[in-house]
């Protein structure tokens, strides 16, 4: 089946970026970005927005898709991408927030006649629409909230059990306000309300036939290049640039807490820790961060097994340290599957 949508996935470092742009020059495409950190004004050097990609030499440019050439500006030729700095670190960027981003950025590509090019490797994300999560927002029943907080803790325990059929884990549990919520959600995904909301919502979704495309590398390889990537982004600004957003946030117009900067996880969180003292020199920042960036992208790496195991059909390209190289066989790919 011809595909209308292209996804370039696989672990952190290892040159999706520049794959993913190359493929939307070369195919008239846009880039929408699968990354659940690069949502987020301010968060440039430690997220790895790596904007520099889009902008495009002019020879680059020309040799991948002379058609271009009425489109290069001062020489550089931007390639346009989406759910990049959407919104701040007021907002807590959710995975039902990104499923309504992806397909509002694909309706407007297919209203163009152009090609969404899906670049990430954040494997929720990328799940939820390879295998097309419902995601309907829920409606909370104030009618039936004030009822169950009259309830004893062992009273909506009880209720739970009953009402619903598979219990998860018993987390779901929790205290009497997690009770109460999961109780709710429980009895609206069993409603009519649910059933039109999801037959309305699935109904206005543009169909999407993917061509999926994984990029990785052997995983020593992938080591010194986080290492290296690491060590570039320390050099460039990172620390400062936490610091920043402690101190005045992405507009300067107030601060973050440490808890919300530490919430984002690795970088963020290793260099808040470290500009708070936990960790005492940065020598070890770089030794603690380094090893934790490399675990996440051993997880990545399984989630993207899991993914093919459940179904996802992922076209693997060579193992090739050249981008170029690999860029090529994505794009022969690509050509044959059309």
């Amino acid at each position: 089946m011809p595909y209308n949508c292209i996804f370039v996935l696989g672990p952190t470092a290892v040159g999706k970026t520049a794959i993913g742009v190359r493929l939307a020059a070369a195919l008239n495409g846009e880039v929408l970005s699968a990354d659940s950190r690069q949502v987020y004004k301010g968060l440039d050097i430690g997220s790895g927005k790596d904007l520099s990609d889009f902008a495009m030499k002019e020879e680059l440019a020309l040799s991948i898709n002379p058609w271009l050439k009425d489109k290069i500006t001062n020489g550089v030729y931007n390639v346009p991408y989406h759910i990049i700095d959407v919104t701040d670190l007021t907002h807590e960027y959710s995975l039902f927030d990104f499923v309504e981003d992806f397909y509002k950025s694909v309706k407007d590509c297919f209203s163009r006649g152009v090609l969404p090019v899906c670049v990430g490797g954040t494997g929720m994300y990328l799940d939820s629409i390879l295998r097309n999560y419902d995601m309907i927002p829920f409606e909370e029943n104030e009618e039936d909230k004030k009822a169950l907080e009259k309830l004893s803790y062992d009273e909506l325990k009880q209720i739970l059990i009953t009402e619903k059929e598979k219990l998860h884990n018993t987390s779901e549990f929790g205290d009497k306000e997690r009770i109460i919520k999961a109780i709710l959600i429980n009895r609206f995904n069993n409603s009519k309300k649910y059933e039109e909301l999801k037959t309305e919502i699935l109904k206005n979704r543009p169909e999407i036939k993917p061509l999926v495309i994984g990029t990785t590398l052997e995983r020593s390889l992938v080591r010194q290049r986080i290492a290296k990537r690491l060590k570039d982004r320390l050099d460039e600004g990172l620390i400062e640039e936490v610091q920043n957003l402690k101190d005045n946030g992405f507009d300067g117009k107030g601060g973050c807490e440490w808890s919300r900067l530490e919430s984002l996880g690795l970088e963020y969180r290793f260099v808040s820790e470290y500009l708070q003292g936990k960790i005492k020199t940065k020598e070890e920042l770089f030794e603690l961060l380094n090893l934790a960036i490399g675990q996440f992208a051993k997880r990545q790496e399984t989630w993207f097994r899991g993914m093919e195991k459940k179904g996802v059909k992922i076209n693997w390209l060579p193992e090739d340290m050249s981008v170029d190289t690999r860029f090529k066989a994505a794009l022969e790919l690509a050509e044959k599957q059309k």
